[in-house]
């Protein structure tokens, strides 16, 4: 048995973790205390802990340190949903308990993982036990606890497994939630699976294989129709570029590098600029017609560690079937005279409702939600699109909201402020309401956030399996409607479930409530319901929006 981890082992240890939790993916997200199909914690913890493993792939260090501060960055970068965000803190604090060390024995790994313990609890301002908080730490602090002269890594990673099923076991005692779905808490399930593959590469007990990382969870390469770029054609939307630069000493001066200058030539040479910096790497994006004239000035100050060229023709053509235009997130054609005051962004999954947002305003809307949280690079993007003195966020998730501010305090070419949104009805309410006439930016986002507060947004969506909620029984198959984590409704019906949820929640008492239908409603269904809802109530002007969002049938935003 190794005495000793090195950058080697390291990396071997986080691809069997990633691999490992690939495998077992599903069953994090069924884990969701929600008995709906939205558990997305899986998805979560794979797609950042993948970037992580997938930056130490790139890195030919072969020091533990330089390794796990790789692995770290990859995972912020990638961070998705708060399960994301909690796991890559654990990562980055486990780097700094590395830092200087070439090679760690059981001591200074034992301490490393205590300094992950401290940076994820850190990172969540209010800490919940029962949660993957609770199960990493409590793993940690026992298998720390046990330590000897005579212990080995073997003993060590021993009682830390032990503890982490029996504190894993414990989390519905210290959830109510949990306790009443009949479920252990997902994320502590995810860095199970983790610590579980990392162990097993420990111990040599691996096949030859690559992670088994499934599509949704990674990037994957694309089925492009290349006949959509043939001999005739021109050049119209450019190429988007992306690489990551690591700056080099003998090449530059890498504390005097002017990153503002860089970026002055990017913009003079494309457009979608995003372009920061982390220690001495320079991450970049630009959608350019002369990618090679930008990678050879680019190649003056460092050498690329990673580098991705696409014709936008294609993703254009792509991203638009049937359609001429191109797309407004990949090539945004919105130019700014001078600096905005005030831009928006929100998060939003569905044409319709990323329509709506448009429609109030919305300069640039971030594809996700309850299925699919965006990671930190997604809204760093975002922001980069835009020319603004102040960007207000609205996450519309409260999963959500730990990534956005997370992206906020990297991004430094804006003031960047989170508008703390948990659900789609407060982002419509906060963003149909929203004043800046005063320009106190302070003033704007308490109020704003006040505004959202004061909306109700009712869900109905089909039951994944048989349940309790709150008291209330579920029936699999059957179409509950509720708020937040509590259950209304449940009935065999789709729209006598709106209905029935629409009555509970007290529509009669309302001007105006705005009804999002998901993709999987047809036309005549909507109509019904509205019919019938039109008749109940008089005096409520009911709306209805083609709204194209997955998992809610139904969105009711009461104001």
């Amino acid at each position: 048995m190794n005495s000793m981890i090195d950058g080697t082992m390291f990396v071997s240890m986080l691809r069997e973790g990633t691999r490992n939790l690939s495998a077992n993916k599903q069953l994090v997200n069924d884990l969701n205390v929600f008995p709906i199909p939205d558990g997305d914690t899986g998805d979560n913890m794979l797609m950042t802990i993948s970037s992580g493993y997938e930056a130490t792939t790139t890195h030919r260090a072969k020091s533990l340190h330089e390794v796990a501060e790789q692995a770290a960055k990859g995972m912020l970068m990638g961070a998705r949903g708060n399960s994301g965000v909690i796991l890559s803190r654990i990562f980055a604090g486990i780097a700094a308990g590395f830092t200087g060390s070439t090679e760690a024995d059981i001591r200074l790994f034992g301490r490393a993982l205590e300094c992950g313990v401290r940076e994820s609890y850190k990172s969540v301002s209010v800490p919940v036990e029962g949660t993957m908080l609770t199960v990493y730490r409590e793993a940690v602090e026992y298998a720390n606890s046990r330590l000897t002269q005579e212990s080995t890594f073997d003993s060590y990673f021993d009682d830390m497994w032990s503890e982490l099923k029996s504190s894993l076991e414990h989390t519905p005692e210290l959830l109510a939630v949990l306790k009443e779905a009949g479920v252990v808490d997902s994320g502590g399930a995810g860095i199970m699976y983790i610590v579980e593959g990392m162990v097993r590469a420990f111990r040599n007990e691996i096949g030859p294989d690559e992670p088994e990382i499934d599509g949704h969870a990674a990037a994957t390469v694309k089925n492009v129709d290349f006949s959509l770029f043939d001999e005739n054609s021109v050049l119209k939307f450019g190429y988007c570029t992306e690489f990551l630069l690591r700056l080099q000493t003998c090449k530059t001066g890498i504390e005097d590098f002017d990153l503002d200058s860089f970026i002055s030539y990017l913009n003079s040479q494309g457009d979608s600029v995003v372009c920061f910096r982390d220690g001495s790497i320079v991450k970049v994006h630009v959608h350019t017609m002369r990618p090679g004239d930008i990678l050879n000035h680019c190649q003056a100050f460092g050498e690329f560690l990673t580098l991705k060229i696409e014709n936008m023709t294609l993703q254009h053509n792509e991203n638009t079937p049937g359609a001429d235009k191109s797309s407004l997130d990949d090539h945004p054609e919105l130019k700014f005279s001078k600096r905005k005051k005030f831009a928006f962004v929100t998060v939003a999954m569905g044409d319709g409702i990323k329509e709506t947002f448009t429609s109030l305003g919305v300069d640039q809307v971030v594809d996700g939600g309850q299925s699919m949280n965006p990671s930190v690079e997604d809204f760093i993007k975002a922001f980069g699109k835009i020319d603004a003195e102040h960007i207000l966020v609205f996450p519309n998730n409260k999963n959500i909201i730990m990534t956005a501010e997370q992206a906020a305090s990297i991004y430094d070419r804006a003031d960047v402020r989170i508008v703390k949104t948990r659900t789609i009805g407060e982002g419509y309410s906060a963003l149909s309401m929203i004043d800046i006439s005063s320009g106190d930016v302070d003033e704007i986002v308490r109020t704003t956030e006040e505004i959202g507060q004061s909306a109700v947004t009712g869900t109905v969506s089909i039951a994944s399996r048989d349940s309790t909620v709150g008291g209330v029984p579920v029936s699999k198959g059957h179409y509950i409607g509720f708020v937040g984590d509590r259950v209304y409704v449940d009935d065999p019906d789709r729209g006598t479930a709106a209905e029935k949820l629409a009555d509970e929640l007290g529509a009669g008492d309302c001007d105006v409530v705005l009804i999002l239908k998901g993709s999987g409603v047809g036309e005549d269904e909507a109509a019904d319901l509205l019919e019938r809802l039109e008749k109940k109530y008089r005096r409520t002007e009911f709306i209805v929006i083609d709204g194209g969002q997955p998992v809610a049938d139904y969105i009711l935003i009461f104001e």
